[in-house]
């Protein structure tokens, strides 16, 4: 039992720094009610959650390396614990998104690369693959039961249950942290806030930027900010587009950073030079990819199910079930196949399949759900992603020595955090994005009279909110429409509704295409053992 006991105590934390994201978007249509917000502020919240934790993984990971990695497991437990706390008692979305958003990321950028890197000094050879591949059918698991634990709670109870629940399991895993050994050496080492604050505005700028898109305009501005009555599109280029660019150019000189503080003798925030490891690169990559996906597909399912099929927080759970079970089988399935078949095949075969089962389930956005061939659509979208958590984790740590595992457990995070904060911002502005375009040319083309139009151009001037459909009809009359032509605009916005969901499917599909060229480099033997330093 001492043996697994470690891997117990890392996998419940891991559990719950996954589970959040999943119960979040499962309760979607609840907690706008409950606070009395909108989808779009939910989607920057889920957003901004991962993304916290993709800017500032880089320095988890290197405190883990100053404080010893045991020592910051448990301190980012207990800050994790606190933001839990304060989501649950939350009485406005802004108290949800500090305590959420940002609290919960800040703890979670000391949990999740320690995680790794106390894997790595607990375990070797065979037992160490074997509790890497746990970790990652945790992970899995958490995605996957995150909706029906979310969609129970939340119908029976109230969401707030979930992050109080996470609070208790967070005090145990902290209780029991002395199990896990710290065998590495702390560092003595000057962390570079520089290259903290290069790393954390790059991304911040790339993100936020694709979040935005759907209100400001990719290129050509549409509706932006305006400040003491001027609208701030320099040059007459949306500020979506200089944010990424500024964004993409931070990065960059992020990277030089690196490589000046490596020439000068000093300790960089990461070792740029590692990714020239083609397995590495390829590892993360792929990671990323399958991160994006896994976020894209839970944001966007509930809203399907929620606000155009009208169902609750349980009956959306139920209907992702069938991922959760096949995740789940998949996970134990890839170890298994990993002693006959190359981690690049298992990967790949797992890629080909969510590519399927991203075209199974645009082909059941319709007005009434094909449970069948929805169901199915899930059930093969979770195998992939159970066949590639079964993998990654140990590609990326088989590719470096035992000194850099701290360094590649915060890489992890940040292309697994990176990956889902894009998935989200990028798919969900899509998503809006094609609603706002879909509704305004339904509305233009209908037999709408005019001046009922002139009511929803002016009502939409800002954008189209993701609303339960069920409640257009009701909207429409509050606002003047009469009753034939709030029935025909509730109709306008369903098949709204249901052609931007079908855009934003195409997007996962084009994501996951995408991704098979970085497999490229992942390993056509089992990799066990560690590459020397050099």
């Amino acid at each position: 039992m001492k043996k697994w006991s470690v891997v117990i105590v890392l996998g419940l934390a891991q559990f719950v720094m996954v589970l959040d994201g999943t119960v979040m978007n499962v309760s979607i249509s609840t907690v706008v009610e409950d606070l009395d917000t909108t989808v779009a502020a939910m989607q920057a919240a889920i957003t901004f959650y991962t993304l916290t934790m993709a800017s500032l993984m880089l320095l988890g990971a290197k405190l883990g390396d100053v404080w010893g990695r045991r020592r910051a497991f448990v301190i980012g437990s207990c800050i994790y614990a606190v933001g839990s706390l304060m989501t649950a008692f939350s009485p406005t979305f802004g108290f949800l998104f500090l305590g959420w958003s940002i609290i919960e990321g800040l703890g979670a950028v000391l949990v999740i690369p320690a995680i790794a890197a106390l894997v790595a000094d607990n375990y070797t050879g065979r037992s160490r693959i074997s509790a890497y591949a746990v970790i990652g059918a945790v992970s899995g698991a958490a995605v996957a039961a995150g909706p029906l634990i979310g969609g129970f709670v939340t119908t029976y109870f109230s969401w707030r249950y979930v992050f109080v629940g996470e609070v208790v399991i967070l005090f145990f895993v902290v209780l029991f942290a002395r199990v896990i050994t710290d065998k590495t050496a702390r560092q003595s080492v000057r962390i570079d806030l520089l290259s903290v604050l290069l790393s954390s505005a790059g991304l911040v700028g790339v993100v936020f930027g694709m979040l935005q898109s759907k209100t400001w305009g990719w290129v050509v501005p549409l509706h932006s900010p305006v400040i003491a009555g001027n609208e701030i599109a320099p040059l007459g280029i949306s500020l979506t587009a200089w944010l990424i660019v500024a964004g993409v150019a931070l990065i960059y000189l992020f990277i030089r950073r690196q490589r000046a503080l490596v020439r000068q003798g000093r300790a960089p925030l990461v070792h740029v030079e590692m990714f020239s490891i083609t397995q590495l690169r390829s590892g993360l990559s792929v990671l990323g990819a399958q991160y994006a996906v896994t976020a894209g597909l839970f944001f966007m399912v509930p809203v399907y199910l929620q606000m155009t099929l009208g169902l609750d927080a349980l009956q959306t759970g139920i209907r992702i079930f069938p991922l959760s079970v096949s995740l789940i089988l998949f996970s134990i399935v890839g170890t298994q196949l990993s002693k006959v078949w190359s981690p690049r095949r298992i990967v790949r075969l797992g890629q080909w399949i969510l590519v399927v089962s991203a075209f199974m389930l645009l082909g059941t956005a319709t007005p009434d759900l094909r449970s069948l061939l929805f169901a199915s659509g899930m059930f093969l979208a979770g195998s992939a992603l159970g066949l590639l958590a079964s993998q990654l984790g140990n590609v990326n740590m088989s590719a470096v020595t035992e000194k850099e595992t701290s360094e590649v457990g915060g890489l992890q995070g940040v292309f697994q955090n990176l990956g889902s904060s894009l998935g989200t911002a990028l798919i969900g502005s899509i998503l809006i994005g094609a609603l706002s375009s879909s509704f305004a040319a339904g509305v233009a083309t209908s037999d709408l009279p005019e001046h009922a139009q002139e009511i929803v151009a002016e009502a939409t001037q800002r954008g189209v909110a993701i609303i339960p459909a069920a409640q257009v009809a009701e909207l429409a009359q509050d606002a003047g429409l009469a009753e034939e032509d709030a029935s025909t605009l509730a109709t306008i916005y369903r098949d709204s509704q249901l052609s931007s969901l079908q855009v934003a499917f195409f997007g996962l599909i084009l994501i996951t295409l995408f991704s098979l060229f970085f497999s490229r480099g992942i390993p056509t033997t089992m990799p066990v053992k560690r590459r020397e330093a050099g």
